[in-house]
C-alpha cells in the first residue's frame, strides 16, 4: 500500500508552528469559528486509485488540510473491502468510499457497521467497456446517423443478441464490476436491465450473495486497476469501472467503452467520504475541518470552467495517487471521452466535483442506492417508504456539511450562493428523469419508483 505524508515542510515542528500561526492570525481577524479545538490532528485517510479520489489529493497538495490544522497521510488501499474494514477497525480515520458502502454497512449487507458521510465527492465518472470481440458483434445492432456514425448513447439492446448467442453456445457471459454495493454494480445492472438483459439477483436470506440468480449476464467483482488486464485475459467480456480504467482499455487497444454513467443517469452521485459514526461522534470538530478542506478542494477542481484540470491531471498521475499515464487520465478529466479508438467526444461533465451542488449529501441520493439494493435482492424483504427515509438520514449528514459550509462562508473562503439554501433545503433533489430508460426517480416515493421497472424486485416479491 502506498503511504504519502507531507514532505513540503522541513519538520513536524515547522508544521505545528505553521498551523499555530495560521490559527492565531484567524482568531486575530475575528474568525472565532476556527477556535473550536481539534480532537485529533494527525489523520490517515484511505483511497482507491481512481481519478475521483481527486478532492483528497487536491486538499493535500493545495494545503487545505493544513489550513484546518490537520496533518494528513493519504494511503492507497488494495480494494474496497480492505478499505471499509480498516475504517471500521480505526486503522483509517476515513476514506474515499463507494456511495453504497456506508449504506450497505449500516443496514448490514456484508460487514455490519454504522458508517456515515457528510461529503459527496463527485458526480459521474464511470463507464462501461466491452472487449473488442464483443464490440465487433454489437456494432451491427447499433443505429447510425446519416453520416454513418454510431448514435450515442449506446443502449444494452445492442448487447442482448450477443449475450443470447453466447447462451446458445453454452458460454456464460461474464462481466466485471468493482464491489457488490458499488455505483458501478448498480449502473451496469441498470443499463443491462434497460436493454432487457437480466443481471441477476442476490438472496442473502438464503446465503446467496453471488448476485447471479436468474442472470443473463454474470457479474462478479474485479478490483478497478485489474479490469483491463482481466478483460485482455478473456476472463470477462466487459466491465463497469471508474476512470482511468475505461480509457486505459482504449489506449491499450483491448476494449471499447460503449457508454458513460453520465448517459445512463445524468449527474449521478458517485463516491463519498466516509467515516465511522463512532469516529464522527468522538471527533466532531476534526470531522468538520476535514469537510471544509474537501469542499475547498472540490471547488478548485471545477472553478473557472475546469481551468485547473490540467494541473489536477499532473497531481493524479503521481504514483502515490492514481499512478496512470497523464494522457490516459486527461482523456476524461479534461472534458472529453474516447469511445472506439479515434471517436473522441465532448463530455464536459464527465467528472463533476463541485458544480450542481455535487458535494452536498442529498438524502435522495442515499434513497436511490437503497432502491437498487432492494431491486436486486440485497435487501431481501419489502420496506415501507419511511424505512428508506430513516436509513438515509441515519447515514447521510447534511447537517455536518452545512456547519462546515457556514464556517467557510464566515471566513470569506466561499460564498453563500455557492451552496444550497440551507434554510430551505429538504435534502431531496427535484424528481429526476434523465435516465437512459426515461424512468423518473423521486426520492420521496421509493416503492412507487421500483414499480416502474419490468426487471427487478418490487412490492413484496422475494427470491
Amino acid at each position: 500500500m502506498t503511504q504519502h505524508r507531507h514532505t513540503k515542510g522541513n519538520t513536524r515542528r515547522d508544521f505545528i508552528r505553521h498551523s499555530a500561526l495560521a490559527l492565531a492570525a484567524t482568531l486575530l481577524l475575528g474568525g472565532a469559528a476556527q477556535a473550536a479545538k481539534l480532537e485529533k490532528e494527525e489523520l490517515k485517510f484511505g483511497f482507491i486509485k481512481l481519478t475521483d479520489m481527486a478532492p483528497l489529493a487536491v486538499a493535500y497538495e493545495k494545503r487545505y488540510f493544513e489550513d484546518e490544522g490537520l496533518y494528513v497521510t493519504l494511503e492507497a488501499q488494495a480494494n474496497w473491502k480492505v478499505l471499509l474494514d480498516r475504517v471500521i477497525t480505526g486503522e483509517l480515520d476515513g476514506a474515499h468510499m463507494l456511495a453504497g458502502q456506508p449504506l450497505g454497512a449500516t443496514i448490514g449487507f456484508g460487514t455490519q457497521a454504522h458508517i456515515i458521510t457528510a461529503f459527496s465527492m463527485d458526480l459521474n465518472g464511470n463507464g462501461i467497456t466491452v472487449s473488442n470481440a464483443v464490440w465487433e458483434e454489437m456494432k451491427q445492432y447499433i443505429p447510425k446517423d446519416k453520416d454513418g456514425k454510431l448514435i450515442h448513447p449506446i443502449k444494452a439492446d445492442a448487447l442482448k443478441p450477443v449475450i443470447e448467442k453466447y447462451k446458445k453456445a453454452g458460454k456464460p457471459f461474464n462481466m466485471g464490476m468493482v464491489f457488490p454495493v458499488s455505483t458501478h454494480n448498480y449502473e451496469l445492472r441498470y443499463w443491462l436491465a434497460a436493454g432487457g438483459i437480466n443481471p441477476g439477483y442476490y438472496a442473502p436470506h438464503k446465503g446467496d450473495t453471488s448476485g447471479q440468480i436468474k442472470a443473463d449476464a454474470l457479474l462478479s467483482v474485479t478490483p478497478p486497476p485489474q479490469m483491463p488486464s482481466t478483460l485482455e485475459a478473456g476472463t470477462i467480456y466487459g466491465y463497469c469501472v471508474g476512470e482511468p480504467w475505461n480509457q486505459q482499455a482504449v489506449f491499450k487497444g483491448i476494449g471499447v467503452p460503449v457508454i458513460t454513467d453520465y448517459e445512463i443517469w445524468k449527474n449521478n452521485p458517485e463516491k463519498v467520504f466516509g467515516v465511522s459514526a463512532a469516529w464522527a461522534e468522538k471527533n466532531p470538530n476534526t470531522h468538520k475541518a476535514v469537510v471544509k478542506a474537501l469542499i475547498r478542494a472540490a471547488k478548485w477542481l471545477d472553478e473557472n470552467d475546469n481551468a485547473n484540470r490540467a494541473e489536477a491531471v499532473s497531481i493524479l498521475a503521481k504514483p502515490q495517487y492514481v499512478g496512470a499515464d497523464a494522457k490516459v487520465i486527461a482523456n476524461s478529466m479534461t472534458g472529453t471521452f474516447e469511445y472506439e479508438k479515434g471517436d473522441k467526444r465532448a463530455v464536459p461533465d464527465f467528472n463533476v466535483f463541485f458544480r450542481y451542488h455535487a458535494t452536498y449529501p442529498y438524502y435522495s441520493d442515499a434513497v436511490w442506492y437503497l432502491t437498487q439494493m432492494r431491486r436486486w435482492g440485497q435487501i431481501s424483504e419489502a420496506k415501507p417508504d419511511s424505512w428508506y427515509m430513516d436509513t438515509a438520514k441515519k447515514v447521510y449528514r447534511p447537517d455536518i456539511y452545512a456547519a462546515a459550509a457556514a464556517e467557510l462562508i464566515a471566513e470569506g473562503k466561499m460564498k453563500a450562493e455557492e451552496f444550497p439554501d440551507f434554510a430551505k433545503e429538504s435534502g431531496f433533489r427535484a424528481p429526476q428523469s434523465e435516465f437512459i430508460d426515461g424512468v423518473t426517480y423521486d426520492g420521496r416515493t421509493p416503492n412507487a419508483y421500483l414499480k416502474q421497472f419490468k426487471i427487478g424486485l418490487k412490492d413484496k416479491e422475494q427470491i
